[in-house]
């Protein structure tokens, strides 16, 4: 079994572990500029952590200026700058550090997403291929990069129910959070979502046609756009190259 690099973080230094997280979710674009973050609790259940250690992250993260906090109805942490003082040494502990657990994470899921596409394209019934359409359909209409990141999730886990199986609805939801950091939200600016559109589009062809050779194709294709972002952040703050072999 993969060992999963991204789970439940150790009691020691678990704020400062928290804010390095964030900080790298923030600069991958997870979150971009004026979005909210999850709340407190929401925090504490997708990290495994108490709500004590967000909140001594939350202040880590106020102070360095990459988040603002707001008080009163509609308030909450807001990220005020997508790269701040703290957010390459954030970048190095929460990447670097594990870099091969990383590239393997990133291969398991190349490798596990295309499989869901070939069994969806080749299980879907009519309701799952109308709830991929819709899905679609709302991703195509998104305003902001927040709300089609929203619509990206929500496609994706109508592909991975159309399997018919839900361990791998699971598996599905399981990959997402640990390629995000444990915040189960992918990197999303309008370049992604320019990028990704085609991609969703012949996906859902080829689920609606139940052609799993090309909804495997495409998913391997489409699953690789944020290992790519993550593979940019961690060469801006000096990934080492891959070592290769004498001659």
């Amino acid at each position: 079994m993969v060992h999963d690099p991204l789970g439940p973080l150790r009691p020691a230094r678990t704020g400062e572990q928290v804010a390095h997280r964030l900080a790298t979710a923030i600069a991958l674009g997870e979150f971009t500029l004026g979005d909210r973050l999850p709340s407190e609790r929401d925090l504490a259940t997708l990290l495994q952590v108490s709500r004590e250690s967000v909140r001594a992250a939350l202040r880590l993260l106020a102070g360095s200026g990459l988040v603002e906090t707001r008080r009163g109805r509609g308030g909450g942490a807001f990220v005020r700058a997508e790269w701040g003082e703290v957010s390459e040494s954030a970048v190095r502990g929460a990447l670097l550090d594990r870099w091969e657990e990383f590239e393997q994470l990133f291969d398991y899921r190349r490798l596990v997403e295309a499989m869901i596409a070939r069994t969806a394209a080749e299980r879907a019934t009519g309701a799952d291929r109308d709830a991929v359409r819709r899905a679609l359909a709302g991703f195509d209409g998104a305003a902001t990069p927040a709300e089609a990141r929203e619509f990206d999730v929500a496609l994706h886990q109508a592909v991975a129910r159309a399997t018919g199986n839900p361990r791998l609805v699971r598996l599905h939801e399981r990959l997402l959070s640990e390629v995000s950091l444990g915040v189960s939200a992918e990197p999303y600016t309008w370049a992604i979502y320019e990028e990704a559109r085609p991609h969703h589009h012949a996906l859902a062809d080829a689920i609606t046609a139940g052609d799993g050779d090309a909804a495997a194709r495409i998913a391997e294709r489409h699953f690789a756009i944020t290992e790519v972002a993550v593979r940019r952040l961690a060469d801006r703050v000096g990934r080492p190259e891959p070592e290769r072999p004498a001659l």
